[in-house]
């Protein structure tokens, strides 16, 4: 099959197109770097030329508000006319566990929009819901820090590591359309302050992490298991946060 991976330079798309044509897939990795903007239309058309499948994985430069939900209305809108031109059978998205139950955020009110356009297209589908990435710890704790104190929420999260997520989008690509989600997670339930706590102490990182449960995450705050898969037919994987941080910090330094 033809896959045209949207996003297929970033995190999550490379490793799908890595994976796609492993298994003897034509997987096409389309981003703004390769000439193909779902913003501008430029060169969607031609990438999506005889394509079976487009998978979604690109993600918004800007998380301002207004700036996201451009992004995600207007790129999704794009590839979903695109694709009924081109005949593709399969529009496949990553989105974000427990984002309908965080209607104050911003960027997850983009993300729940971006699903309800996909859910009423008439596309065949598939949406893969994950949870926050082993990788993002770090940035979370940016965007809380303050004079050297990262202040974040007690909250639980349930965080994979980024190469699960794209082995399961890479999974649904292959397979028929489930016109339907599925939430993907990790093995264990992790309050955010100390998923952070935890990844900041293994890169020698000497900010002071502080629990509140008052803390903001992304312009929302967390009182439970929002973040958390809760479906009956979630997915889960099985690296822990502790071993993932473990084969970080024991991989060589790369070469200069």
């Amino acid at each position: 099959m033809k896959i045209v991976v949207i996003g297929g330079t970033g995190l999550i798309g490379s490793k799908v197109v890595e994976l796609l044509a492993e298994h003897g897939h034509e997987a096409v990795a389309a981003s703004p770097g390769t000439g193909v903007n779902t913003i501008t239309g430029e060169g969607v058309a031609a990438a999506l030329a005889g394509a079976d499948v487009v998978v979604d994985v690109s993600n918004s430069p800007s998380f301002a508000d207004d700036d996201v939900l451009a992004f995600f209305t207007t790129s999704t809108s794009t590839l979903l006319e695109a694709e009924r031109r081109a005949g593709v059978g399969h529009h496949v998205a990553l989105s974000i566990v427990g984002a309908e139950r965080l209607p104050h955020s911003g960027y997850l009110r983009a993300k729940v929009a971006q699903e309800h356009l996909i859910e009423e297209s008439g596309q065949p589908y598939s949406i893969v819901r994950a949870t926050q990435f082993f990788e993002f710890a770090t940035r979370i704790a940016d965007e809380a820090t303050v004079d050297g104190v990262a202040t974040l929420s007690t909250g639980l999260m349930q965080p994979i590591a980024a190469a699960d997520v794209s082995a399961a989008v890479a999974r649904v690509a292959a397979g028929a359309p489930l016109n339907g989600t599925l939430e993907i997670g990790g093995p264990e339930r992790i309050g955010q302050d100390e998923f952070v706590r935890a990844g900041l102490a293994v890169k020698g990182d000497a900010r002071i992490v502080v629990g509140d449960p008052e803390a903001p995450y992304f312009g929302t705050k967390l009182r439970g298991t929002e973040l958390v898969p809760e479906s009956p037919g979630a997915q889960l994987s099985t690296l822990t946060f502790a071993e993932w941080l473990s084969a970080q910090a024991d991989a060589p330094a790369p070469a200069k």
